[in-house]
């Protein structure tokens, strides 16, 4: 017996063996079990994702010899015709190859007549966006009222090409794309099935690389197999691919995090040994950042479906919010670019390049070898009252230090919590949990704060040991930090006497301009208005 494909072995023959598409299975499974069947369907959705083979289900269950049930038998010559393709009153059709009005009007000339074997005859127009106008014309009259024993199912990638007059007259379901799990787990039932030993980042790059569809993982499968000669590795699938580590782009995102030009491109020149598809590369970049930049706000709700979890976790405390989302609109830009580049590696290399140059000066100030801006004058105010401060630098004056046994905290001003937030090497949500405590002060090393109620889902143990480590440095000393997410607020948070300044400066500089005298008369004379959203204060 000639070998079988896994996309056709492996295709469901009922509606319990499908994978995903829960809201069309539940929606027919009730109609064929209610007998409230109507006359017409339309699936839509992307390659591969399931339309054809429900409407082949569907058709059986149609036609099974036991009767209309959403369980067919699956044994009775019905359900082996049709499994086989050889079912005489299923007519499948495909619209991209029949598109003229006269093969319409052919194949509607038998609508008329009863079933030969089944107890439906159903029509199974594949790509029906294909047809041209005059088709749906013709099609149009009998589409809305066919006889009972006829019943059409449409399937199409396109829903938009489809006329309003065909889309009103069926019942329409959108299959969605399958997700990574669901794909990983069908594949993973399949190997086992067909005794297939695989590694699992083997089958994460083969589900990956499907991009939402069964049947592509399923051919990506096929290939995998023979490639590897009966077992699936991850280097292998990597190689037949085309695809690299994702570790690379860790450590690219690293030396990003760390402002070192030169370490990000030997990473590059390393990469490119592998000759590497430099769009793909970035396009994976992308999808990175945006999961750091979802770990950044709601850390729980990462997830280890690609097997970088902690990874992203850590990338998230070292860059700042600012940064991700710079790179990542970056990043998008330079994926439009790209192919205009002279080759791809210099396109690429310009990219990281550009993450570079355009980082904000505190961060790149704060980045080890890297080059410093001219900083703003709120940070020249922060610097020179930092650079007060003695090589040790205690967290309160020594008169204000508690004596041992005392259980009163020493307690510092707000405006000290903040400088010392400004001296230390602190990134992304690390930085914005310290900016939004209250300093209660110190006491046998235990560093007092209070965190606002209001960004209490900044807290974390990880960010917290990261605040203590940095804390340890600042004091050359072991200290430990509480930090108490319930507690009132006795005085401004750094991040709170920031938003309050910033809208005073607003609120001044919007004053200045509404009470300025040319403005008046510049208003007056031309009958015009000043648009207060769009003033800004000077830095």
């Amino acid at each position: 017996m000639s070998y079988q494909v896994l996309a056709r072995k492996w295709r469901p023959r009922n509606f319990t063996e499908l994978v995903g598409q829960e809201h069309v299975q539940r929606a027919l499974v009730n109609a064929l079990d209610n007998d409230r069947l109507h006359h017409a369907y339309l699936f839509t959705g992307t390659r591969g994702v399931g339309k054809t083979t429900i409407a082949r289900i569907f058709a059986r269950s149609l036609n099974c010899e036991e009767g209309v049930s959403s369980t067919p038998c699956g044994k009775c010559s019905a359900c082996e015709e049709i499994n086989e393709g050889r079912f005489i009153d299923l007519i499948e059709v495909d619209a991209a190859s029949r598109t003229k009005v006269e093969d319409t009007r052919e194949l509607l000339e038998n609508v008329q007549y009863a079933p030969t074997r089944g107890r439906y005859k159903v029509y199974l127009i594949d790509e029906v966006h294909m047809l041209s106008g005059h088709s749906f014309n013709a099609l149009l009259k009998t589409l809305e009222e066919p006889p009972p024993h006829v019943k059409f199912l449409l399937a199409t990638t396109d829903p938009q090409r489809l006329p309003i007059t065909i889309l009103s007259r069926c019942l329409q379901f959108n299959l969605k794309s399958l997700t990574l799990p669901q794909i990983t787990g069908q594949i993973d039932n399949i190997l086992k099935q067909e005794q297939v030993n695989a590694e699992a980042g083997a089958v994460r790059e083969l589900a990956f690389a499907a991009n939402g569809s069964m049947r592509d993982a399923l051919s990506l499968l096929d290939q995998a197999i023979a490639y590897g000669g009966g077992s699936l590795t991850e280097d292998d699938v990597r190689a037949m691919l085309g695809t690299i580590d994702r570790d690379v782009i860790y450590r690219l995102l690293d030396a990003l995090s760390q402002g070192d030009a030169a370490l990000l491109l030997d990473e590059i020149n390393k990469t490119d040994a592998f000759a590497p598809d430099y769009t793909a590369l970035l396009a994976d970049m992308v999808s990175v950042l945006q999961r750091i930049a979802i770990a950044q706000t709601l850390p729980d709700a990462i997830d280890d479906t690609f097997g970088d979890r902690d990874a992203v976790l850590q990338l998230a405390g070292k860059l700042s919010a600012e940064d991700v989302q710079l790179y990542y609109q970056i990043g998008l830009i330079g994926r439009r670019d790209l192919p205009l580049s002279p080759e791809p590696r210099g396109g690429f290399e310009m990219v990281m390049l550009r993450m570079l140059a355009f980082r904000p000066a505190a961060s790149v100030s704060a980045s080890a070898g890297a080059p410093a801006r001219a900083p703003s004058k709120k940070r020249q105010s922060a610097t020179a009252a930092a650079s007060k401060k003695p090589a040790v630098k205690p967290a309160v004056k020594p008169a204000q230090q508690a004596p041992v046994g005392d259980a009163r905290a020493s307690v510092t001003s707000t405006s000290d919590w903040a400088g010392i937030i400004e001296s230390l090497t602190l990134k992304g949500m690390v930085r914005e949990m310290s900016l939004n405590c209250v300093f209660h002060g110190m006491q046998d090393d235990v560093i007092q704060l209070t965190l606002d109620p209001a960004h209490v889902h900044l807290l974390g143990k990880m960010r917290e040991e990261q605040l203590e480590a940095a804390l340890c440095e600042y004091y050359q000393r072991k200290v430990r930090v509480r930090i108490n997410k319930e507690g009132k607020l006795e005085s401004e948070t750094p991040a709170g006497q920031r938003t309050r300044e910033q809208s005073e400066r607003q609120q001044q500089a919007e004053q200045s301009i509404l009470q300025d005298e040319n403005i008046k008369a510049i208003q007056d004379a031309f009958g015009g208005s000043v648009k207060q959203e769009s003033i800004r204060p000077r830095d």
